[in-house]
């Protein structure tokens, strides 16, 4: 199975350099607009049509190399097809300054240097290339399309890698870890030793809380600054969460054995659901900017990496059924105080706890065959 990861470097071009590069960033972008304003009036998609009606307007208009007037049609084509799946069509603006680069054609890197292409020729930059040692043996790694940005004032490349990882066997899972997900607790786990471990969500709350607060202010004053500063705050908070879930989900690999099966709900709809119910503006605001999806695609390809898995089910009534004796009753659960007391057998835990319990059974019972166990979608991490 092929796995493709994202490797990130800063490059460290000098004062000629920068100008060259940030001049080819423009023409790149404004290139993407172009082209974005004529597939958003005709709507077509096709790529060898879209290369015969702007290929020689866009290498004139803009001057760019040729690999790079065709990287700007296929990066259009992209969004609009990622914007057409999800049932919208609007014109797509490309507002960030940016170049996408293909490996061997516009970019070349190795272990001393970095080539890539510009408008007026090939630079060779220094970059900083901690930590992507491993990424140079050719009989794992595969350099793919890459992503020049730049962020107050300094130069980042995303680069595409992608490798081989074993196919998802059940036969090689030794061990199966429940994962409930909420505000209260980002994640809170039960696994095959009883062992259980939660991930509180109370510092996230109030920071999100915070930046929930200065948004408002700034979106109150609507002056252009105002604006300009509203879109660096949620980016800086959208990398503080990303942050959040990377170390999250790397604990929650590197703290289980290889061959671990997750077991969590399929929270497919869940924003649509929130919306409906009525509840009060903020907490309908953390639950609508709840990043439960982001945590679960970067558990995937980590777990994926360490040989696991991911099972996704149904997560109805996993918080009201008893994991001793099986009793489902909605009084089971104090939802106010978290805590479950089951009025059949008495037996009694923290409500999060109990949900991860239910779904680590779940996930045992899948993999002793009971198909009517998975009522989500399952992931086999590709």
């Amino acid at each position: 199975m092929k796995q493709t990861l994202t490797a990130k470097i800063q490059v460290f071009p000098d004062s000629d350099q920068k100008a060259l590069l940030s001049a080819s960033m423009d023409a790149f972008r404004a290139a993407c607009n172009f082209v974005s304003m004529h597939v958003y009036d005709t709507r077509n998609l096709s790529a060898s049509s879209l290369n015969r009606e702007l290929y020689r307007e866009i290498r004139s208009r803009f001057g760019l190399p040729s690999q790079m007037a065709q990287s700007a049609i296929r990066s259009v084509i992209g969004s609009y097809r990622s914007m057409k799946s999800n049932g919208r069509w609007e014109l797509a603006e490309f507002s960030r300054a940016f170049t996408r680069f293909v490996w061997n054609r516009d970019y070349l890197l190795r272990e001393d240097v970095f080539s890539v292409n510009s408008l007026r020729g090939r630079l060779k930059l220094p970059y900083s290339n901690k930590g992507l040692e491993k990424y140079f043996n050719p009989d794992e790694y595969r350099f793919g399309e890459a992503t020049l940005l730049c962020r107050k004032g300094k130069f980042y490349l995303h680069i595409s890698v992608e490798h081989d990882i074993p196919d998802p066997d059940t036969d090689r899972i030794c061990n199966v870890v429940g994962m409930d997900r909420g505000l209260r607790f980002l994640a809170n786990t039960y696994d095959s030793k009883g062992r259980s471990i939660f991930y509180s969500g109370k510092p996230v709350k109030n920071r999100k809380a915070n930046y929930r607060r200065l948004r408002r202010e700034l979106q109150m004053v609507n002056t252009r600054s105002a604006r300009r500063r509203l879109k660096k705050v949620e980016q800086r908070e959208n990398r503080w969460i990303s942050d959040i879930n990377h170390r999250i989900s790397k604990a929650l690999v590197e703290g289980n054995p290889k061959g671990t099966l997750f077991a969590i709900e399929d929270l497919k709809g869940i924003r649509e659901c929130v919306l409906r119910k009525p509840r009060g503006r903020a907490g309908r605001a953390e639950l609508v900017g709840w990043s439960y999806l982001d945590l679960e695609q970067k558990l995937r390809y980590k777990a994926a990496r360490a040989g696991g898995m991911v099972v996704k089910f149904d997560p109805a009534y996993t918080s009201q059924t008893c994991p001793k004796c099986g009793h489902v009753e909605k009084a089971n659960r104090d939802k106010r105080n978290h805590m479950f007391q089951c009025k059949c057998c008495g037996y009694g835990s923290n409500d999060d706890r109990v949900a991860a319990m239910n779904l680590h059974r779940l996930g045992v019972a899948w993999l002793a065959g009971d198909s009517l166990a998975v009522v989500g979608e399952h992931d086999s991490l590709a």
